[in-house]
């Protein structure tokens, strides 16, 4: 039953219950959800509350309608994501580990290059990158893609002095990625620290990365060290919360 002291719908109540259940895979993926008729008797709502909120999970991926079957629980889980696989520099011409991860995971990944322009940084890029206000950076933006779906929006800021007359500074692809070139100019990665916070998608982001309307965003933001605790590049990635979960797996000091 709802519960009194929440203040949404009541469907969207059901909908938070159901995902949750699919998200800790008490409901297995590809299988089918429990009726109407029980999720009535369950929850203590009429058949249109129960049929708002499959349609709130339909929306959102995690249900999938076949009709005069019944409704089913999406068949992919979310998609598992380890960051620190992607810092070091790709091996033996390898492509980028975006793409390797996920032809790992059989999927198809790839790399759509939105815009590569010098900018004024953000404030708290320009605070990582040790830029004044107002400081410039070469900026590279793309949306990641898995399996032709929009799935990451990107965008990576670089010292100018580091990436000026360099593939960073040009609007294409670079082969094994940022940490494979960074390496090639005498600045491998050696650490990195991530900020991660959920918010509410901007407009830009819930048109680029097709989102449902009532959906949070991971945002992560990223700074890479060189030798020298030298910053070489800020990255700030927003992904749809419900779709991905972030991985890492860390010593205990």
């Amino acid at each position: 039953m709802p519960h009194w002291n929440d203040p949404r719908p009541a469907h969207q109540q059901i909908a938070a219950h159901l995902r949750d259940l699919i998200m800790a895979r008490r409901l297995e993926p590809g299988g089918k959800f429990p009726s109407t008729q029980q999720l009535m008797n369950e929850f203590g709502v009429a058949g249109t509350t129960i049929q708002k909120a499959l349609q709130v999970l339909k929306a959102e991926g995690f249900a999938v309608g076949h009709p005069g079957k019944g409704v089913f629980v999406r068949e992919q889980p979310n998609h598992t994501i380890v960051p620190a696989s992607y810092i070091p520099p790709s091996k033996g011409g390898a492509p980028y580990s975006w793409v390797d991860q996920a032809t790992a995971r059989s999927r198809t990944g790839a790399t759509r290059i939105l815009d590569v322009a010098e900018a004024v940084a953000p404030r708290d890029v320009a605070e990582a990158l040790g830029l004044t206000d107002g400081g410039t950076a070469v900026l590279r933006s793309r949306l990641m893609l898995l399996d032709d779906e929009p799935a990451e929006l990107v965008h990576s800021y670089y010292p100018v002095e580091l990436a000026r007359g360099t593939p960073l500074a040009d609007r294409r692809r670079i082969r094994g990625g940022s940490p494979t070139l960074l390496a090639e100019l005498g600045h491998p990665p050696r650490e990195f620290v991530d900020r991660i916070s959920a918010r509410p998608p901007t407009s830009d982001e819930l048109t680029a990365l097709e989102l449902p309307a009532e959906v949070c965003v991971l945002r992560t933001f990223r700074v890479v060290h060189s030798d020298g605790d030298r910053p070489i590049e800020v990255s700030v990635m927003v992904k749809a919360a419900h779709l991905y979960e972030l991985e890492y797996r860390l010593p205990v000091l």
